[in-house]
Parts: structure tokens; sequence; C-alpha cells
């Protein structure tokens, strides 16, 4: 079950980004908002070298070598997925209108899906994530 609502929470995230670029909602040329998205998309580079040469998936699994806690993951349990809402949050704000403030919901909407699942299953696989979860933030420190 589990599985089934992250590949659903993937394609939502997946699914607005691509809406957002493709209806031209998401870019600026603005530095109010070229500034947090290069810091957005900084930290989900710097998570996916953090992370190592484990591979991502479409469904959430836990990939085998442990927890990863260093770099981004030290602060922030989630810095790829915060990385993609502060790049689509700036972008939207850029372009507010219906259309794209709905496109933002559908991409958060499913990285809150995706995040909830995975610390269910990563818990299962790595019982230490509850200590480690309980002293990091989600995705923003001191509020999620």
């Amino acid at each position: 079950m589990l599985k089934g609502i992250s590949v659903l929470g993937y394609l939502a995230m997946a699914g607005g980004l691509v809406a957002l670029i493709f209806t031209r909602q998401v870019l600026s040329l603005s530095p109010l908002v070229i500034v947090p998205q290069a810091a957005g998309t900084a930290l989900m580079i710097w998570a996916r070298i953090t992370f190592g040469r484990r591979s991502f998936h479409a469904v959430a699994n836990p990939t085998e070598g442990g927890l990863v806690t260093t770099g981004p993951y030290h602060y922030i349990r989630h810095p790829i997925y915060t990385g993609v809402c502060l790049f689509t949050t700036a972008g939207v704000a850029a372009h507010l209108s219906w259309p794209a403030v709905l496109l933002w919901a559908v991409v958060c909407s499913g990285i809150l899906a995706r995040v909830f699942c995975e610390e269910r299953l990563v818990v299962a696989r790595y019982p230490e994530y509850r200590e480690y979860a309980a002293k990091t933030a989600r995705m923003i420190p001191f509020l999620f």
C-alpha cells in the first residue's frame, strides 16, 4: 500500500513540475526567483552527491547501506524534496495564478505523500531512523 502511494506521489510531483515547466509558470529572469531556485537546485545536488551511488526509484524503497546522516541530511531528512519545494514555490510565486497554484499544490502533495511513505518504510528497515528523526527536521528546521 505504501509503495503504491509513493508511486502516485512521485507521479504527482514529477507531473506537476513538468506541467509548470511546459506552461511557463516556474522559471523567471527575476533575481528574486533565481536565487531561491539556485539554492533549491544546489540543495538537491548536494543531497544527491551525499547520498552517493544509491539509485533513485519511483517506488519509495529504502536502499542498502544504512542511513545517510551527513551533508544536508544532518540538518533535514528530505533535502531533495525540500529543494524541489523551494524551486517550485519561488517559480509559482513569480507567476501567481490559479493554474500555477493548483500545479504547485499537486507537486507539494506528491512530495508530502512520498515523505510520509518513505519514513514509514525506512523505519521498518532501519529502526535507528526513529532516533535520527527525533533530532532532525523533516524539511524545514524548527518548523516541519
